[in-house]
């Protein structure tokens, strides 16, 4: 009882300081720890709660890691329907609809009219549902009706309360955002050509995940602009917004109550410009009817509500000059051109340089050297050429000569069929791809050794001390040491980060090989259908087309990897240095009643947790999956069994209670 005790003490102070600097860096920009301590907190609240279980709650820090898996997002109905906003990018337009909703308001015999001006965050929109205080549901804005439930994957969002206090039953709308920050860390784990144009196509792929682990390791945001249910239905819209923030949601805290149409345009204005400093992306202002008694009154047409709009600012662009085009080679031997600009002021920061994708896309722009452009931020975050200023072409323009070797080592480059880029066949030489696959291995996301930056990459790869990743693992203190600016300590250090390195697990090591088209969520589901390299390396490529989510081009692009001469050699340095080439000791077969069996669990089971009930089935020759087909032997249905459940009897596949799975084993 009294190990229990203290363990509560302790559980308690460390949820209160988990959240005290998860509010610090999602809604203040003020972060007091690093991402390690940060986590080595949310560890040790993890661990305490495991030999505690009966502590766990609802609410606590350590349900937002996710871990769930959901093949399936069932279809919920809203409330209210959710209905988009009508926007415009004119403030004429504004001025229109604020004289509109003026009487309309006067027709319900109100002199003064409101408004709130809050900012428009580019995000997805999304309804959390609370109960007693706890949240129960998190839907999609979907068709406005009905939407899916992905409150699975709504509970791994940081800035979301799991619990705001007994309130009865209300509904909180608002924005799921991903900071600028946290967007440039994802895309650069990410492999070339699987990166974000923008942090809202980040944000909506991430909402749609089945697996809520990864979906929590994308470091989402959230902003609140709507509440329902409260009791006093005659609060006005701006008071509602601080009870938000009372509550212990983030609103953004920029937005004001405008009395008159110049307090609009004022705002609108002011922000015009003050948005750049903003740690995330803004694209507009909403602008909204304070009196919420009268929102149905005014009603809304087939897909907007009359009383509020959105005005958005136009896309920012600016013109400078082409001075030149450079040729970058990516770790998997892509050509990418590079537009080198005059510097030019966009957006809230200075662009003197922006990817011109492809051959194609220069094709497309008729774009030359010395020519006058256009340019503007795609979701303005990432700059790009979007036009050229023909009529103001200079008489020294020159054509862009696409280069027929590469740039890095002289090997003439190929177009491989069906794609628009051209890329370099060198794949074991060009320095180029050597320092891509090195820093891709070594990102956090991977291997994450946190020693070994750009600068000491380039000297490694430029001097021929390390040809491949494998090299990484026998550099020696005394090799380092004589590198510009290492010295013994950063010596030291990065032999420690090697080291702690090897301990990372088969399906980071998967990932960090850095294999065309396979990214983290690919890696997890080959880990577990092949949990060692050499079972993988053993799989044809029809076997493993069969593996969920994994088609016929992710397929061959991992048999490809695998076919390369050079690839023994290498593997075998990985086996020398003690990497984890596989998912964990097999176990011993306990006996043979689930040989040949493909099962799932579906809901809640009361004896077992669902990595311990998967492990009883491997144990005894089976294989677990997680979606239903023709293909399922078994479901295993628990409680609160949902869609699959159905889905399983729909398609004639066994059913059987935990009860019966228990006697089977």
């Amino acid at each position: 009882m009294t190990d229990s005790i203290h363990a509560a003490e302790r559980i308690a102070r460390l949820r209160k300081e988990i959240e005290h600097h998860s509010r610090l860096y999602y809604s203040e920009a003020k972060p007091e720890l690093s991402d390690y301590e940060f986590d080595r907190l949310l560890e040790q609240l993890i661990a305490l709660e495991r030999q505690f279980p009966d502590l766990v709650t609802p609410d606590s820090p350590s349900q937002r890691v996710g871990g769930a898996i959901t093949k399936e997002f069932v279809s919920v109905t809203h409330h209210e329907p959710m209905l988009s906003l009508s926007n415009t990018y004119s403030l004429g337009e504004v001025e229109e609809f604020y004289n509109r909703v003026k009487k309309l308001v006067a027709l319900e015999g109100v002199d003064e009219q409101e408004m709130v001006a809050e900012l428009k965050f580019d995000g997805v929109a999304i309804s959390l549902l609370y109960q007693e205080g706890l949240l129960v549901r998190g839907a999609t804005r979907g068709d406005g009706i009905q939407g899916d439930d992905i409150t699975v994957n709504i509970r791994t969002i940081p800035t979301i309360p799991l619990k705001i206090g007994d309130t009865g039953e209300i509904e909180v709308r608002g924005e799921v955002f991903m900071r600028k920050e946290d967007f440039e860390q994802l895309n650069e784990s990410r492999p070339e050509e699987e990166r974000f144009a923008n942090p809202r196509n980040a944000t909506a792929g991430a909402l749609k995940l089945q697996d809520s682990a990864e979906v929590a390791r994308r470091r989402m945001s959230f902003v609140a602009y709507y509440l329902k249910g409260i009791r006093d239905e005659s609060t006005a819209h701006f008071s509602r917004l601080k009870l938000l923030e009372e509550l212990g949601f983030s609103t953004g805290n920029h937005y004001k109550l405008c009395s008159e149409l110049h307090d609009i345009n004022e705002f609108i204005a002011e922000w015009s410009e003050k948005r750049w400093k903003l740690p995330y992306e803004t694209d507009g202002v909403v602008l909204k009817l304070n009196a919420v008694t009268l929102w149905d009154k005014l009603g809304a047409t087939a897909k907007s509500p009359r009383w509020a709009i959105a005005y958005k600012y136009p896309a920012q662009q600016a013109r400078t000059v082409l001075n030149a085009v450079v040729f970058q080679v990516g770790r998997l031997g892509t050509i990418t051109p590079v537009a080198e600009l005059e510097p030019v002021l966009l957006a809230g920061s200075t662009v003197a340089r922006s990817t011109l994708h492809n051959f194609d896309e220069i094709g497309r722009l008729g774009i030359m050297i010395h020519d006058r452009v256009i340019i503007e931020k795609s979701g303005e975050v990432i700059p790009k050429v979007i036009s050229v200023v023909l009529e103001e072409r200079p008489s020294d323009a020159q054509p862009i000569i696409i280069p027929l070797n590469c740039p890095e080592c002289e090997t003439p480059l190929v177009k491989p069929e069906s794609e628009v880029s051209y890329t370099c066949p060198n794949e074991a030489e060009c320095p180029a791809q050597i320092r891509g696959r090195l820093l891709h291995f070594a990102s956090r996301n991977a291997m994450d050794i946190k020693s070994l930056g750009k600068a000491l990459v380039d000297q490694l790869v430029a001097i021929k001390l390390v040809k491949d990743v494998g090299d990484l693992y026998f550099l020696q203190e005394p090799q380092l040491e004589k590198l510009e600016r290492m010295g013994r300590k950063s010596a030291q250090n990065l032999v420690r980060a090697l080291d702690e390195s090897r301990a990372k697990s088969y399906e980071r090591l998967l990932y960090a090989l850095g294999i065309r088209h396979v990214g983290r969520a690919t890696a997890r589901e080959l880990s577990q259908a092949y949990p060692s390299l050499e079972a993988l390396m053993q799989a044809s490529q029809e076997q493993l087309a069969t593996v969920p989510d994994i088609g016929p081009v992710v397929a061959h692009s991992i048999c490809d990897y695998f076919a390369k001469p050079s690839q023994t050699d290498f593997l075998e340095k990985l086996r020398a240095a003690g990497l984890q080439l596989s998912a964990s000791e097999t176990t011993a077969q306990v006996n043979r009643n689930f040989e040949g069996l493909t099962v799932l669990f579906t809901g809640g089971l009361d004896r077992y947790d669902r990595q311990t009930a998967s492990e009883l089935v491997m144990e005894r020759g089976g294989r677990v999956v997680n979606s239903v087909s023709k293909k399922t032997g078994l479901v295993v249905a628990g409680h609160d069994a949902g869609s699959k459940l159905d889905r399983a009897l729909k398609l004639g596949v066994r059913v059987v209670s935990e009860d019966e799975f228990e006697g089977m084993l």
